[in-house]
Parts: structure tokens; C-alpha cells; sequence
């Protein structure tokens, strides 16, 4: 049986204890920063704009209900596909998450009128998205969004934002301001 001079009686593990760490270097901080990609954040945001606002005029029309709290949803969910598509640690990806996050809850908004118009004249969504002119789109925002619809983008960027940027370990994190400080420096 070893002697341990530091013996605790629950034996937790010492996260924060000096020692028996290995200290992080700029070679760490730039492969998670050259581990970044705007390209596939942008990528997964679109493809995530896209089959939300499908599938959010699938449910509102099946339902015969417009959520429009759902933009929320739309948010989270932007903002975990930037973080898994882009891997990004800096300011780039919060920004790209809330403009998609934004822009696709107005999307989605006129897909679902799109989808409630196509029903009233019995034909397709597609008809009648290409069927639309410039004397519709002041129609649109004068009697199908509110300032509620507004809110729910507003808010649904924020939580766009929140969720975007990669969640990093204490170890990774200082090895990201290691490299940008040799960087500041220069």
C-alpha cells in the first residue's frame, strides 16, 4: 500500500491543484483556430433555415396553427448547427448564427403564409412563392407579421448567438489567448 501524503478522506479528484498539468502552446491555439470554418457554419445554417421553415409550414398547416414561439426553437437550433459546423472560437460565428437566426424567422414567417395562402386557392406553396410581386411583400408585413414576429427573430437571435461559439475547456481556452496574445504582440 503507497503512502499518499495529501491523503483525503473522499479522495475527490484535484482539478485546480498546481502541478500535473501540462501547459497549453501556440501550437494548440492555432489548431483550434485553424480548425475554424465560416464556409460549413454558413452551410449548416442555411440547411437548417431551409428544412425549419419546411417543416414549421408543415405543422402550422397540419395543425390549422401558427406557432410563432417556434422561432425559438429555430435559434437553439441555428446555433448548435454553427457550433458543430463551424468549430468557431471568435466573434464571426455569434454574428453569422443571429443574421441567419433573424432573417430565417422572417423566412419561415412567409412560407407559413405562403403555405395558408396556397391552401385558400388550392394549389402549391412554390406557385405561389414564385407567383409573388413587389405589391405583395408591403401587404405582407402590413397584415401577416406583427411586432410579436418581430420579437420572437429578435429574441430567436440572441439564443442564436448564445449557442454559436464552441464551448472550449479551461486547457483549450488559455491555449486560444496564448496564440492570440503571441499574435497581439507582433
Amino acid at each position: 500500500m503507497t503512502i499518499d501524503p495529501n491523503n483525503q478522506v473522499l479522495r475527490l479528484r484535484k482539478k485546480h491543484a498546481p502541478g500535473g498539468h501540462i501547459q497549453p502552446d501556440v501550437a494548440d491555439g492555432a489548431r483550434l483556430v485553424d480548425a475554424q470554418s465560416t464556409r460549413h457554419a454558413l452551410i449548416a445554417a442555411l440547411i437548417v433555415v431551409i428544412l425549419f421553415a419546411a417543416i414549421w409550414a408543415m405543422l402550422s398547416v397540419a395543425l390549422g396553427r401558427v406557432f410563432p414561439w417556434l422561432t425559438l426553437l429555430l435559434g437553439y437550433l441555428l446555433g448548435y448547427a454553427v457550433r458543430r459546423g463551424g468549430q468557431g472560437v471568435d466573434w464571426r460565428f455569434p454574428v453569422l448564427a443571429a443574421a441567419f437566426a433573424f432573417v430565417g424567422s422572417i423566412f419561415g414567417n412567409i412560407v407559413v403564409a405562403a403555405a395558408y395562402t396556397a391552401g385558400e386557392f388550392e394549389t402549391g406553396t412554390f406557385t405561389i412563392l414564385r407567383n409573388v410581386t413587389t405589391y405583395t411583400w408591403p401587404v405582407f408585413f402590413d397584415e401577416v407579421m406583427t411586432a410579436a414576429d418581430f420579437v420572437f427573430a429578435f429574441c430567436s437571435a440572441g439564443i442564436a448567438a448564445y449557442f454559436a461559439n464552441r464551448r472550449l475547456t479551461r486547457r483549450e481556452y488559455q491555449a486560444v489567448r496564448i496564440w492570440q496574445e503571441r499574435f497581439r504582440d507582433d
